[in-house]
C-alpha cells in the first residue's frame, strides 16, 4: 500500500498547488456524468435479474415474442343493478376508446373486452373439447343409454344409481363450464361486472401510463357513475396500475430515504467536526485565540463542503458510469445512492479529522496534507480497497441482483476513495486561503504518553464473552430462517387491494397463473402432455400440478386432426340419436345436442376474439403451447420453487428438452439461484478481505487481529436475528457482503493506528481514531436508516440488516478489538516487527 501511496504522492502536491483548476475540471466532468445519471430508470422485471442465457428466461422471451405480452387495464363496476352496470360499461367503453394521447399521437386504448359472444361456442362446443373430454362425454352418453335400458327393465334394482349419476353429471358440467364462459364477467349476485381495455403503449413507458391514468380519471369524473346508479362504485387499474404504483413507491422511498438519511449524515458530520475543531482551538495557545464563538458558528457548514463536494462528485461519476455500463437500476440497486453516500463519507471523515489534528499541532498546510495522506491515507486505502473488492466479488454472481449491486457499490467506493484522497486537499487549500478553517496551535504535545489510562479494562472477560457468544450463535445457526413469502416483502397498495376484492368476486376459476411450455410442433405438444400427465398420475413428488392443457387439443391445427375430431363429434351425435335418449328432456343432453352441431372444419377467423386470443400467436397462427396450472399459491416462494421443480423442465424420450416459462417460474429460479450463491459470495468476500489484510499488514497475525472484530460483529448480528425472529430474504441478503466490507473498515483503522502509535497506546487510539470510526460507522448507519422509513418491506429489511450489522461490527471494534489487543499485550503476543 505504501508503494501505491508513494506513487501518487506528487498528485497531492500538484492538486494543492492548482486547487481551482483541479476542482473545476472534476466538477465539470461530474456535471457531464450526472446528466446521464439522471436518465437512469428503475427496472422491476424479475426476469432481468437472472442471466440472459438462463433457460427459463430464454423460454419466457420466446413465449413473449410468439404470443405477445400485452397487459390489460381492468375496470370493475359495482352497483345493485346489473342493467345499470351494463349500460354504464357500454357507454364507458365507447368513450374510453375515444381517449387520445396528444403527446404520443395515438389513442390510449386499441380494443376492449366485455361481452362474450357465447352462441358460437355453445353451437360448436365439442369442436373445442379435448380428446379426453370427448371420451368422457361418450362414456357419459353410453352410461345414460345403459341406464335408460335398465330403467325400462322393471325387474332391475340399482342401489348405486344416485351416486353414479351425480359423479358423471359433475364431470360433464366441469368440462362444459371450463369451455363455455359466462356471457358477461359478473359476480354470482350480478352486482359486480369487470371489463378490460388494452393499451396501445408499453407498461414500461411510465410517462405514458401516467397520462393514461390521468385521462381515465378525468373521464370517470366527467361521466359521473352515480348518474347511472346512486350506489355505483368504479375501481380500475389492476396489475397495470399496481406496476406504476410500485415504481412510484420505490422512487418516493428512494427520495424520502435520501432526504432523511443524508440530512442526518450531514448534520452529524457538521456538528462533530465543528465541535472537535472548536475544542482544539480553545485548547490552543492563549495568544492565538483571536476568534470568538460566533465566528466558529458561521463556519459550521465548512466540514460538509470539504467532505460533501468530493462525495457528490464521486456519486455523479459512479451513476454516470452505471448508465453507460448497465443502462438501468433494479429494485435493489435503486437505493445505492443513499447507501454510497453513507459509505463514501467515511473516507472523508478520517482524512479531514486527521488533518485537523495535524494542523492543531501547529504543522503547516502542505506538511499536514502530506502527513495525512501518508498516515491516514494508508488506512483509508486499505479499508476502501477491502470494501470495494469485497463488493466486486458479487460481480461474479449469476444473480444480477448481486452482480449489479456489487458493480455499482464497488465502483462507487473506489471513486469515493479517489475523490476523497485527491479532491479534499485542493478544497482544504482554498478554504484555508480564505481563512474559513480556524486553527490555533495546541499547547499540548502530540506525544500523548501522559494519558491517565494505559490498560483497557476487563480485557480477558470481554474477549471470553465475545468468543462464548460467537460459539453459541454458531451452534444454533439452524434457527436462522429465510423468508420465502413474496407477499410479506411487497408494499401494500390499498387501491389495488380494493380492486382485487371486487375482481376476485367475478373470477372464480381455479385455473390461474399457468406456466407455458412452448413446442415446435403438434407432435411435441402431445409428447409433453403425456409426460406431464404421467407425472400427475404416478409421481408423488409432483403434487403442485392442478391440470395441463394444450391449445392444439382444443382447436385442431391440421386437416387430419380436424377430420378426426369431426368423426368423434359424429359419434356423439349418433349416441344422442339413440332411441333411449332422443326423446329425453334433460339439461345436460340439451347442451350436448347443441354443442355437437359441427359437421365441417372451422376456420380460426370464425372463432370469437376473446376465445381465439389464447390459441393464436401474434402472427395469427395456431400456437403449439402447453399450459400447466398450479394447484398451490405461488406467492409462497417455497411452493413456487416446488412448482418450478415439477414442471420447469420436460425431457422427451427423444432427448429433446423444453423449459417452462412464467413470472412465477422466474421468481422461483431467482430465489434458488440467490440461495445457492449466497454462501459462496459470503465465503469469497471473507477470503478477499483476509487476503487484502495480509497484503496491507504484511503479517498473518495482524490480519487475523483485524479480522476478528468483523467476525464477532457478524455473529452478534445473527444472534440478534435469532432473538428477534428477523429472517433473511430476497432483499437483505444482498447487503450481507457489503456489511463485511464496511465492518472491516473499523478494524483496519484501529489496528493501523495502533501499530503507528505503539504498545500501550490503545486509549490514545480510541480517543482519536476511535472517534473517527464511530462517526464513520454512524454516518453509514444513518445512510441506511433512511430505508427504515420506506413503505417497501423488502427495502426496510435491507436497511434494518445494514444498521444492525454495521452497529454490531462497530461495537465489536470498540470493545472486542481493544480487549483482544490488551490481552495479547499482556501475554507478549504483540510484536511490531511483524
Amino acid at each position: 500500500m505504501e508503494k501505491i501511496l508513494h506513487f501518487f504522492r506528487p498528485l497531492i502536491k500538484f492538486n494543492a498547488s492548482h486547487p481551482f483548476w483541479v476542482l473545476g475540471i472534476a466538477i465539470l466532468f461530474a456535471v457531464l456524468m450526472g446528466n446521464y445519471a439522471l436518465q437512469l430508470k428503475i427496472d422491476t422485471n424479475l426476469a432481468n435479474l437472472l442471466p440472459d442465457k438462463n433457460p427459463h428466461v430464454v423460454a419466457l422471451d420466446e413465449l413473449q415474442n410468439t404470443v405477445g405480452g400485452e397487459t390489460a387495464m381492468e375496470v370493475a363496476v359495482k352497483s345493485p343493478s346489473f342493467e345499470d352496470n351494463k349500460r354504464f360499461i357500454e357507454d364507458l367503453i365507447r368513450e374510453s376508446l375515444k381517449l387520445y394521447d396528444d403527446e404520443g399521437d395515438r389513442y390510449f386504448f386499441k380494443r376492449s373486452q366485455f361481452r362474450k359472444e357465447t352462441d358460437f361456442l355453445e353451437n360448436n362446443a365439442l369442436y373445442f373439447a379435448t380428446p379426453n373430454e370427448l371420451t368422457d362425454i361418450k362414456s357419459y352418453l353410453r352410461d345414460e343409454i345403459q341406464k335408460a335400458k335398465e330403467d325400462a327393465n322393471p325387474f332391475l334394482v340399482n342401489f348405486d344409481e344416485e351416486e353414479e349419476e351425480s359423479s358423471e353429471v359433475e364431470g360433464f358440467e366441469q368440462s362444459y363450464d371450463a369451455l363455455i364462459p359466462s356471457e358477461y364477467p359478473i359476480s354470482a349476485d350480478s352486482t359486480i361486472a369487470v371489463f378490460k381495455l388494452y393499451p396501445t403503449g408499453s407498461k414500461s413507458n411510465l410517462s405514458y401510463l401516467r397520462r393514461m391514468f390521468a385521462s381515465y380519471d378525468s373521464l370517470l369524473t366527467e361521466m359521473n357513475p352515480q348518474q347511472y346508479n346512486a350506489e355505483m362504485e368504479v375501481e380500475y387499474g389492476g396489475r397495470l396500475k399496481r406496476h406504476l404504483s410500485e415504481i412510484d413507491s420505490i422512487m418516493s422511498d428512494v427520495f424520502n430515504s435520501f432526504a432523511s438519511g443524508i440530512s442526518s449524515v450531514l448534520l452529524l458530520v457538521m456538528f462533530y467536526f465543528s465541535f472537535k475543531k472548536y475544542i482544539n482551538y480553545r485548547r490552543g495557545e492563549e495568544e492565538g485565540k483571536e476568534r470568538g464563538f460566533w465566528e466558529h458558528l458561521l463556519r459550521l457548514p465548512v466540514p460538509i463542503l470539504v467532505i460533501g463536494i468530493p462525495l457528490v462528485i464521486s456519486l455523479a461519476w459512479t451513476f454516470g458510469i452505471t448508465y453507460f455500463v448497465l443502462g438501468t437500476l433494479n429494485t435493489m440497486t435503486s437505493v445505492l445512492f443513499v447507501i454510497l453516500f453513507g459509505m463514501g463519507i467515511d473516507y472523508g471523515i478520517h482524512y479531514y479529522a486527521r488533518y485537523i489534528e495535524f494542523r492543531s499541532d501547529g504543522k503547516p498546510i502542505m506538511d499536514s496534507l502530506i502527513e495525512t495522506y501518508e498516515n491516514t491515507g494508508s488506512a483509508i486505502l486499505v479499508s476502501g480497497l477491502t470494501t470495494a473488492f469485497s463488493l466486486f466479488i458479487l460481480v461474479l454472481a449469476q444473480f444480477r441482483g448481486f452482480s449489479e449491486f456489487g458493480f455499482i457499490a464497488g465502483s462507487g467506493i473506489i471513486l469515493a476513495l479517489v475523490s476523497m484522497l485527491f479532491m479534499i486537499p485542493p478544497l482544504l487549500v482554498i478554504f484555508e486561503r480564505f481563512n474559513w478553517i480556524l486553527f490555533n496551535a495546541s499547547e499540548v504535545s502530540s506525544d500523548r504518553s501522559g494519558s491517565l489510562m494505559h490498560r483497557f479494562p476487563f480485557a480477558r472477560s470481554i474477549v471470553v464473552m465475545g468468543l462464548l457468544i460467537s460459539v453459541g450463535v454458531t451452534l444454533n445457526y439452524q434457527h436462522l430462517k429465510f423468508q420465502y413469502d413474496f407477499g410479506e416483502l411487497e408494499p401494500e397498495f390499498p387501491e389495488y387491494a380494493e380492486f382485487n376484492e371486487l375482481e376476485n368476486q367475478v373470477s372464480s376459476s381455479d385455473k390461474r397463473n399457468p406456466a407455458y411450455i412452448l413446442a415446435d410442433n403438434e407432435k411435441q405438444v402431445i409428447k409433453i402432455l403425456e409426460k406431464l400427465r404421467h407425472r400427475m398420475e404416478t409421481d408423488t413428488k409432483s403434487p403442485t400440478i392442478l391440470d395441463v392443457e394444450a391449445l392444439p387439443e382444443r382447436f385442431p391445427p391440421s386437416d387430419t386432426a380436424a377430420k378426426t375430431k369431426l368423426q368423434e363429434i359424429a359419434e356423439v351425435r349418433e349416441l344422442l340419436k339413440d332411441p333411449f335418449l332422443v326423446d329425453q328432456e334433460d339439461e345436460q343432453l340439451d347442451k350436448l345436442r347443441r354443442a355437437s352441431q359441427t359437421t365441417e372444419k372451422l376456420n380460426i377467423n370464425q372463432v370469437p376474439d376473446y376465445f381465439k386470443s389464447q390459441f393464436v400467436t401474434q402472427d395469427g397462427d395456431i400456437g403449439n403451447f402447453v399450459m400447466v396450472y398450479p394447484s398451490v399459491g405461488l406467492s409462497d416462494g417455497e411452493k413456487s420453487i416446488a412448482f418450478k421443480n415439477d414442471v420447469g423442465k420436460v425431457e422427451l424420450d427423444s432427448g429433446e428438452v423444453f423449459y417452462a416459462a412464467s413470472t412465477s417460474i422466474i421468481a422461483a429460479e431467482m430465489l434458488e439461484l440467490m440461495r445457492e450463491e449466497s454462501p459462496y459470495m459470503v465465503g469469497a468476500t471473507f477470503l478477499m478481505v483476509f487476503i487484502l489484510m495480509l497484503v496491507a499488514f504484511r503479517s498473518f497475525r495482524w490480519a487475523i487481529i483485524a479480522m476478528l472484530p468483523l467476525l464477532v460483529g457478524l455473529l452478534l448480528l445473527f444472534g440478534i436475528m435469532m432473538l428477534t425472529g428477523m429472517n433473511f430474504n430476497f432483499y437483505n441478503l444482498v447487503v450481507l457482503p457489503a456489511i463485511l466490507g464496511i465492518g472491516e473498515d473499523n478494524g483496519v483503522h484501529l489496528a493501523s493506528r495502533y501499530r503507528e502509535e505503539g504498545k500501550n497506546r490503545m486509549w490514545d487510539v480510541l480517543s482519536s481514531t476511535g472517534q473517527h470510526v464511530t462517526v464513520g460507522s454512524l454516518t453509514t448507519m444513518l445512510g441506511f436508516s433512511g430505508l427504515l422509513f420506506t413503505n417497501h418491506p423488502g427495502l426496510q429489511s435491507l436497511g434494518m440488516m445494514a444498521v444492525i450489522g454495521i452497529g454490531m461490527t462497530l461495537v465489536a471494534a470498540l470493545t472486542f478489538l481493544p480487549a483482544l489487543i490488551q490481552w495479547l499485550e499482556d501475554t507478549d503476543w504483540i510484536h511490531f516487527k511483524d
